[in-house]
């Protein structure tokens, strides 16, 4: 596969009824409403008896890329209503796509929240907001959207994420670029994976950037049982604090992220499934209008048991009193 390619995994149509008619299903036993815990209480049982086809389509991410999108379910416009203004907003507006966002992430490890952000939704949406415009945030427009990986600054942040978009007529692309793809010096990957600088808490976590112990110095790239990973979040790593080799060392990451980076512009009914371990993804900026019509994703963020990519020194970390909410506790 030539490097800046986008793999892509596509659903048949009976796979992508059968897990609309599981979503269905499960909506009709709570009223409507997606954020019912039953339906977490569900997932493993109903993910057990998806298809095998269904299942083949959520295997590990197996290309360099890190990424893949998953197409094959649809997207009604007029059904999920307006673009909210806000996530707060939402109510269950698309909530038969928050299911299947959930089955898809049961199906590939273990779905988790967080008790400080959207209310500790499993489902996540990723709207423009007035008054965050220039945020580095999902809730930004007008600026670019760093590259990043997604909770940097957790030690349990997720091993995957999936981005399910439900709007997108501008065709705003998502920003990825993969750690496999890249060209290091040994010297550089020698600098980058001393622990020398923190990631502090983005702006979606005002309880955490409140938090008064002190703020744990972690390593940038770094090598696993299953190759190189990284853990990266440039907008919120106090780089001046750092010697010059490391922001030298540090500058040429973030070019070589650039050189490597891909654009996926998601249509309505497509995942974008990424691995949080390998790939750094961003947004390009863009115009929000808040008439209806922007772009809306939804969001889930899923932990692989037993994967073995992170140094062992995190599970020290406090995690800026963040609590991790896991779907089977």
């Amino acid at each position: 596969m030539p490097t800046g390619a986008i793999p892509v995994r596509t659903l048949s149509p009976h796979a992508a009824a059968e897990l609309t008619a599981v979503a269905r299903e499960l909506l009709s036993q709570t009223g409507g409403s997606a954020t019912d815990p039953w339906i977490l209480s569900q997932l493993p049982d109903r993910v057990a008896a998806l298809s095998d086809e269904v299942r083949h389509a959520c295997r590990p991410v197996d290309t360099p890329e890190g990424l893949y999108v998953l197409r094959g379910t649809e997207v009604d416009d007029e059904a999920v209503g307006p673009t909210p203004a806000h996530w707060s907003r939402v109510g269950d507006a698309g909530a038969l796509h928050d299911v299947v966002l959930l089955l898809l992430s049961a199906a590939m490890g273990e779905p988790i929240a967080w008790a400080g952000q959207q209310e500790g939704r499993f489902v996540h949406n990723i709207v423009p907001s007035p008054g965050h415009e220039q945020e580095q945030t999902g809730a930004s427009s007008s600026v670019l959207l760093s590259p990043h990986t997604e909770d940097a600054f957790h030690p349990q942040r997720a091993h995957l994420l999936l981005l399910s978009c439900m709007r997108n007529h501008d065709a705003v692309a998502t920003t990825a670029a993969s750690v496999r793809r890249i060209e290091l010096s040994d010297a550089d990957r020698d600098l980058l994976g001393r622990p020398v600088l923190p990631i502090l808490p983005d702006d979606a976590y005002a309880e955490a950037q409140s938090y008064q112990g002190e703020a744990p110095a972690v390593p940038t790239v770094f090598e696993s049982e299953e190759g190189p990973t990284l853990r990266f979040d440039p907008a919120y790593t106090p780089l001046e604090q750092a010697p010059e080799d490391h922001r030298a060392a540090y500058r040429r990451l973030e070019e070589e992220l650039e050189r490597v980076s891909v654009a996926v512009s998601l249509t309505p009914g497509e995942v974008l499934v990424v691995d949080n371990d390998l790939v750094v993804h961003g947004r390009v900026p863009f115009q929000a209008r808040y008439d209806g019509t922007d772009r809306w994703l939804k969001r889930s963020s899923v932990r692989v048991p037993g994967r073995r990519t992170r140094p062992e020194a995190e599970r020290f970390e406090h995690g800026y009193g963040q609590k991790v909410l896991e779907a089977y506790a």
